[in-house]
C-alpha cells in the first residue's frame, strides 16, 4: 500500500531543494508546507490503521460486526 503521506514528504523535500537552489522563497515555503501536510497525514494514516486493528480484534473477540 502506497501511503500518499511518503509521497507528499518527497514532493516536499523536493520543492524545498529547488527553491534553495534558485533562491525562490515561495517554492522553498511551499516544500516545508508539503512537508507538513505529510506529517499530519502520515498521523492520521497510523490512527486508522490502528482503529481498524481494534475493529478487525473486537470482531474476532466477540464474534460482532462494528
Amino acid at each position: 500500500m502506497v501511503h500518499h503521506s511518503a509521497l507528499d514528504k518527497v514532493r516536499g523535500k523536493i520543492k524545498e531543494a529547488v527553491g534553495e537552489l534558485t533562491g525562490n522563497e515561495r517554492m522553498r515555503s511551499e516544500g516545508r508546507t508539503d512537508q507538513a501536510k505529510a506529517k499530519v497525514r502520515a498521523g492520521v494514516e497510523k490512527f486508522r490503521d490502528s482503529a481498524a486493528g481494534m475493529r478487525d480484534s473486537l470482531k474476532r473477540h466477540t464474534g460482532r460486526h462494528y
